[in-house]
């Protein structure tokens, strides 16, 4: 019988953990689930809900009510590619958007948001053969994940990334503005009181600065052969 294992992988906003997450699940035959957009989606359901218009003075309550009421789910796009949903509407342009991404990390910090998505997440994982990407999946939803990764990249390269990426989709934004965001996000996502980007003990750091997304890719996936190995073997 085959082994299947839990991927974990966290990392900095615009690093690729997406990207690399897909082709291992790919690859792995294995589950995929984009917590990042599950966090956007809670976003999105809190901008429709006019609640994040004084970033200043959010209602925690008001979000998290607003957030347990929202239905966050997952299909499969014409391309084979996941496409978030909310409350059984395709989304995952929208949550795309520099709107959302200016916004996510405040959302992201609730306490009550948080604790809600973890549930979620983790009965999504708790039969193993997964990988998932975010903020916290190492240290808080899987902390027993036999494979962890956390992905990192210098600043100004992450922020060329997201800026191309926003062009590319027709988005008109100038890349002070596009660094600015990421460098307010990790602010943020490394300070917040539950659930902070930090690396697990135990995470393999993966520094994608100078290498490709094929590089990177053989890298992890030799990480994960290596893992479903051991286990094989106990």
């Amino acid at each position: 019988m085959s082994v299947s294992i839990t991927i974990a992988i966290d990392g900095h906003s615009s690093t690729g953990k997406s990207t690399l997450a897909k082709r291992l699940a790919s690859s792995l035959s294995y589950l995929y689930v984009d917590t990042g957009a599950m966090y956007r989606c809670a976003t999105l359901c809190a901008l429709n809900a006019q609640l994040l218009t004084d970033l200043n003075h959010l209602d925690s309550d008001a979000i998290a009510e607003a957030v347990r009421n929202c239905e966050i789910g997952f299909v499969r796009g014409e391309n084979g590619s996941n496409r978030a949903t909310l409350n059984g509407v395709d989304v995952e342009d929208e949550i795309r958007t520099m709107g959302v991404s200016s916004k996510v990390s405040y959302v992201s910090a609730i306490p009550a948001v948080r604790a809600n998505l973890v549930e979620q997440q983790q009965k999504m994982g708790q039969a193993g053969g997964v990988v998932m990407d975010g903020r916290d999946i190492g240290t808080v939803v899987f902390p027993n994940a036999e494979l962890k990764i956390f992905m990192t990249a210098r600043s100004e390269v992450r922020a060329q990334r997201r800026y191309e990426e926003l062009l590319a989709k027709g988005e008109e934004v100038s890349f002070a503005e596009v660094a600015e965001n990421l460098q307010e996000r990790d602010v943020i996502d490394s300070n917040r009181e539950v659930g902070p980007l930090v690396a697990a003990d135990d995470a393999r750091l993966l520094d994608n600065s100078d290498i490709t997304l094929d590089e990177q890719f053989k890298i992890a996936l030799s990480w994960a052969h290596i893992e479903i190995e051991k286990r094989g073997e106990e």
